[in-house]
């Protein structure tokens, strides 16, 4: 008998993001790039069954609400419009966030364990801050993690890559290139 396929989770980190800050014009520049790819990986992932997570910045409403968090990144966006196709459907799920890791001060552990995930699929903003955080927060808390790179926006493309390196050959993160996740693998 074969073994079963893992369970995963498209975990987006602050892809809501705030382009109001120093090095905001090189990540909304990074973020641009990679919005094709980051919208075809949703799409992929919801026609896969695959539970798409949102974790994101609160920027300060405090309020968990999916939609106060949805507004106040619009109105942080310079280019507004671009936050529309990837803003949560009703079906996913959201989790708000005070530090740079999705895991911290938050219930995304419980809720990925509530789902019965085994793999995190990682993708969002920036590279060499929130999503590496969240990386290795997920590998800390038994998660596999596939970082899908061409998914991801960064604020310098050199941090960036040192990141992704200590990712895949210290925490132990998988870095997956392309525009769909990586195929459930068997384990086993």
């Amino acid at each position: 008998m074969g073994a079963e396929p893992l369970s995963d989770a498209l975990l987006l980190v602050d892809v809501l993001a705030d382009f109001g800050h120093s090095g905001g014009d090189a990540l909304l520049a990074s973020y641009r790039s990679a919005l094709p790819t980051l919208l075809t990986t949703i799409e992929d992932a919801r026609s896969r069954g695959i539970p798409v997570v949102y974790a994101n910045d609160d920027f300060g409403t405090w309020s968990g609400d999916r939609t106060a968090v949805i507004q106040e990144a619009r109105r942080r966006c310079p280019q507004p419009q671009l936050l529309d196709p990837v803003t949560p459907d009703e079906c996913d799920l959201f989790v708000t966030k005070p530090r740079y890791s999705a895991f911290d001060h938050t219930p995304l552990d419980l809720l990925l364990e509530g789902c019965g995930v085994e793999r995190v699929l990682l993708a969002g903003t920036a590279t060499e801050m929130c999503v590496a955080q969240t990386a290795i927060a997920a590998r800390e808390h038994g998660y596999l993690v596939s970082v899908l790179v061409d998914a991801c926006s960064s604020v310098s493309d050199a941090d960036a890559r040192l990141a992704l390196g200590y990712l895949e050959r210290i925490a132990g993160a998988r870095l997956h290139r392309g525009a769909s996740p990586p195929s459930r693998v068997a384990v086993g």
